[in-house]
């Protein structure tokens, strides 16, 4: 069985996890074969939420499935799509099932998904959620109700270093950071200049959080520009831009995998931050090539 995630943020210097994406279905196939290919290659594995507001498999069902399999589970809970209750009782029914570790955030918006019909709830905001689930670990609901046996989980939260302007989302994080996390997963993050800077806010707050750098590869100058027009929070730099730009088109995958390990190679020797999270959603399979690039296979 896998190491506990909270042992593993108290003893490990470079701390990797990664994310896979559920499918759109009850097949869970694909889902079963990307958890056996990166369990004992990663140190945890991230379902997501209804990503990008796209309805899929829920997280808490694929935490399930990697539970099962052997690997250490991260629950992504998301505000977007569930009140208070109905969160409380999601927390709950994974906290009996062996999960225990979740990544409390506030969900992109509904518009950008595959449901824009859809009622966003937004009952509670992402420092709120980490709250409530402090007060879960503490033995009581969010109205102060008594439990019948409280949960104990290793509380996450995000952060988005190349956000422009900066000043809200450094206000943001330094509440989420108050409010009591132990790690930290970052969006996608390319100028480590900037990584270097948050990091250092986030030092002068809480000096015990560990910070793992977003590392989503970019396969294609397209994508990197659609990001950069589309993407809050996400800036690729010119430089990323042009080598792909100049890459063959069938090599393109493979000068992606290349930065990437390049990246997560660079934050590692001059210990930047402490470790890194890697999210190739809908190419997981290739996610050991970035390890094995990075050295860390």
């Amino acid at each position: 069985m896998a190491r506990p995630f909270r042992e593993t943020l108290k003893t490990k210097d470079f701390i990797v996890t990664a994310e896979v994406g559920p499918q759109k279905g009850t097949d869970t196939s694909k889902l079963i074969e990307h958890i056996d290919l990166l369990k004992d290659k990663v140190d945890a594995l991230n379902a997501t939420d209804n990503q990008g507001s796209v309805m899929r498999y829920p997280s808490v069902g694929a935490c399930m499935l990697i539970k099962e399999r052997g690997g250490e589970p991260i629950l992504q809970v998301t505000c977007r799509d569930r009140n208070r209750l109905a969160i409380q009782a999601d927390l709950l029914l994974a906290y009996s099932r062996g999960i225990d570790n979740v990544l409390c955030l506030t969900g992109d918006s509904i518009d950008v998904g595959d449901h824009p019909e859809a009622k966003p709830v937004f009952d509670l905001d992402s420092v709120q959620l980490i709250h409530l689930v402090h007060n879960l670990n503490s033995g009581r609901d969010m109205a102060g109700n008594e439990l019948e046996g409280k949960t104990d989980f290793c509380i996450g939260t995000t952060g988005t270093p190349s956000a422009d302007p900066i000043e809200p989302q450094l206000i943001k994080f330094k509440k989420k950071l108050k409010a009591g996390v132990s790690f930290v997963q970052t969006q996608a993050v390319y100028d480590l200049d900037q990584l270097k800077r948050f990091v250092e806010f986030a030092r002068k707050i809480d000096d015990k959080v560990r910070i793992l750098a977003g590392i989503v590869p970019v396969i294609s100058a397209r994508m990197a520009e659609y990001m950069n027009e589309n993407v809050p929070g996400v800036f690729v730099p010119q430089w990323i831009i042009d080598e792909l730009a100049k890459t063959p088109k069938k090599g393109r995958i493979k000068k992606g995998i290349e930065i990437a390990a390049g990246l997560i190679r660079q934050i590692k020797e001059e210990g930047i931050c402490d470790g890194v999270h890697i999210m190739f959603i809908g190419r997981e399979e290739r996610i050991p090539e970035i390890l094995e690039a990075a050295g860390l296979l």
